[in-house]
Parts: C-alpha cells; structure tokens; sequence
C-alpha cells in the first residue's frame, strides 16, 4: 500500500524527488538565512577581521591563523552556494561536514562541550536541506559529464 504525499512530487526515478510547493519555500527561506549567515555573521568576519578574533577568542589561538583564513573562505564560499539553486545540496552536504568538525573543534579542542549544540543543530539542518536538494546532485553531474 503506498500513500501519496502532497508536498512531493516523484518521476520514474527516486533520485529525481523535488519538494513540494511549501516545503520548496521552507527550504529557500533556510538556505537564505543560513547561506547569509555564513557570509555575513561567519566566514566574514574571519576574513575582514582576523587579528580580532584571535585576540578575543582564545580557542581560535589553538588553530593555525592560516586555517583559521581558510575556514572563512570555506563559509563564505558556502553560505553563496547555498543560495544557487544548482550547487544547494552540494553546499549543505559540505556545511554540514564543516559544522560536524566545528562541534568537534568546540567540544574536544576548546574544551566547550556545550557550545558543540548550536554547530550539530546546524549540521542536522544542513543534511536536511541536502537530502531535500539531492535532485539538483543528478542535475550537476548531468550537467559536468556532458
């Protein structure tokens, strides 16, 4: 017995699923404020204001200043993706990853465990948002291997 799900629509293949209408919007709004977020309130600061961060957060002194760099570039880099419609799964896949490691880097190298729930909340929304988008995944690989 299968059940048909209004929010969704499938063709012949399963990796084909988009959204449906309100969940394509719920999706757009989060991609929007996280993608945002990440150039904005992120990646841009370690970017515009480097010297800063490290002489006010002391867990940042644990990393290398280049990575430090390379981190912001990262979540810039991400945060634009996450709003093109082609590379928004690829990106949340990605964001997901790096917020995975940054609840590590909070819990176990800067020794805040607590601090390691906004990154993990982060990385559930991101694996969400990829799975959701996982069609726009084909879309690309179609698009690369021609």
């Amino acid at each position: 017995m299968t059940t048909a799900n209004p929010t969704a629509s499938y063709s012949a293949d399963a990796a084909t699923y988009r959204p449906g209408k309100i969940r394509n919007r719920v999706l757009w709004t989060l991609q929007i404020l996280l993608g945002l977020f990440f150039i904005i309130a992120s990646g841009g600061p370690k970017l515009v204001i480097p010297n800063s961060l490290t002489e006010n957060a002391p867990e940042n002194l644990t990393i290398p200043f280049a990575l430090l760099i390379f981190i912001g570039i990262v979540e810039v880099a991400g945060g634009i993706a996450l709003m093109v419609p082609r590379l928004s799964a690829l990106a949340a896949a990605g964001l997901s990853v790096l917020t995975v490691l940054a609840a590590g880097t909070q819990a176990f190298i800067a020794d805040k465990p607590a601090m390691a729930i906004f990154p993990l909340t982060l990385a559930a929304i991101f694996a969400w948002i990829a799975y959701e988008r996982r069609a726009t995944l084909t879309d690309l690989r179609a698009t690369l291997s021609r």
